[in-house]
């Protein structure tokens, strides 16, 4: 693993600090989207005709493929941003990472809506043009990465200095 240590004014920054960076961000994603699914739940048809305990089934597969696309959208960022992140290329691999999950989003949103039919947005979603993607999730897709980002980001700060 000594490939995957980086150096910042000679301090190195071990696999345990990406780990932990790694960690964090997970964490972080994990509780932010289980509490954006269940906030954005009245935005959704769902929220009028289903049952409470499918309504909970809802939250929770909806959170899982949060967690999945999180996930695959963080190795993204990281391949992008190179062998150094997270003490050198932070910024580029959030960004990558970012722009992953909302063209996930999007894309998912316009076949499970307009293609598919699995679930369809309440008169009070907000829609986004082109394809009417509902703004709930085109925003959770943008605040609670940005959140954990910043949350995770090593103590190390990018300039090399201690965060504050």
């Amino acid at each position: 693993m000594r490939a995957l240590e980086t150096t910042i004014t000679g301090r190195r920054l071990g696999t345990s600090a990406i780990k932990s960076t790694v960690a964090r961000y997970v964490i972080a994603v994990a509780m932010g989207n289980l509490l954006w699914e269940v906030f954005q739940l009245p935005l959704f048809t769902l929220w009028q005709t289903a049952r409470p305990g499918y309504l909970a089934f809802a939250v929770l597969h909806c959170w899982v493929g949060d967690l999945l696309i999180a996930l695959f959208s963080l190795g993204f960022g990281i391949l992008v941003a190179g062998r150094s992140w997270p003490s050198r290329g932070y910024i580029p691999g959030a960004t990558a990472t970012l722009l992953v999950g909302l063209a996930y989003t999007v894309f998912s949103e316009w076949l499970n809506v307009k293609v598919r039919g699995g679930w369809a947005y309440a008169p009070a979603m907000p829609r986004v043009p082109p394809l009417g993607t509902g703004l709930s999730p085109l925003l959770q897709w943008v605040v609670v990465p940005l959140v954990a980002f910043t949350w995770a980001r090593p103590t190390i700060a990018l300039a090399g200095r201690p965060r504050r």
